[in-house]
C-alpha cells in the first residue's frame, strides 16, 4: 500500500492535484472539484490537529471499517460520507486547491513523528497507517476526478 509519507508517492499525489482545472468534472459523485479540493482537506487537518469537523467516536465505524483505511482494496465509488465531512456550499478552485498542496506537505512532513493523537471516528493509528490513510483518501478522489 502507497503511502503518503513516501517523498516519491507525495510528488505523485502533488502532481495529480497539480493537473486538476477549474473545468475537471467528476465521473462519479456529486461534488464538483473545489468541493473535492475542500473535502480532501479534513483528513490532513484531522491528522495534523489544525481546524477540522468535530466528529464523535463510533465502536461500529472502529470495527467495520477502520482496517479499510489503510489496506489495499480500493474504495467503491459513490461510498456514504459523514455529514459533517459533507461539502454542499460553493469553494474557490485555487484557494482550496492551494490549502491542498500545502496540507499535503505539512503531513508528508511528519513522516518522521512516532506519537499522534487519535482519530476521532477510529481511535489510534500508527504513523505508517495515517500515511495510507492519507494516500487512499486522496487517491480515491484523484481517481474521482480522473486525476
Amino acid at each position: 500500500m502507497k503511502s503518503l509519507f513516501n517523498p516519491d508517492i507525495q510528488n505523485e499525489i502533488e502532481n495529480r492535484i497539480e493537473s486538476l482545472s477549474k473545468n475537471s468534472l467528476p465521473i462519479w459523485g456529486k461534488m464538483d472539484i473545489s468541493q473535492m479540493l475542500h473535502h480532501c482537506q479534513f483528513p490532513l487537518k484531522i491528522a495534523l490537529k489544525k481546524d477540522s469537523p468535530k466528529i464523535k467516536s463510533n465502536f461500529f465505524a472502529k470495527l467495520l471499517f477502520k482496517k479499510s483505511m489503510y489496506n489495499d482494496k480500493l474504495w467503491k465509488k459513490n461510498i456514504p460520507t459523514l455529514s459533517k465531512l459533507k461539502v454542499t456550499d460553493q469553494k474557490d478552485f485555487d484557494t482550496e486547491k492551494e490549502v491542498l498542496l500545502s496540507l499535503v506537505t505539512s503531513f508528508s512532513n511528519q513522516r518522521d513523528r512516532e506519537e499522534w493523537n487519535d482519530h476521532p471516528l477510529f481511535g489510534k493509528f500508527t504513523t505508517d497507517q495515517w500515511g495510507k490513510m492519507q494516500y487512499k483518501h486522496l487517491d480515491h478522489h484523484l481517481r474521482q476526478f480522473n486525476a
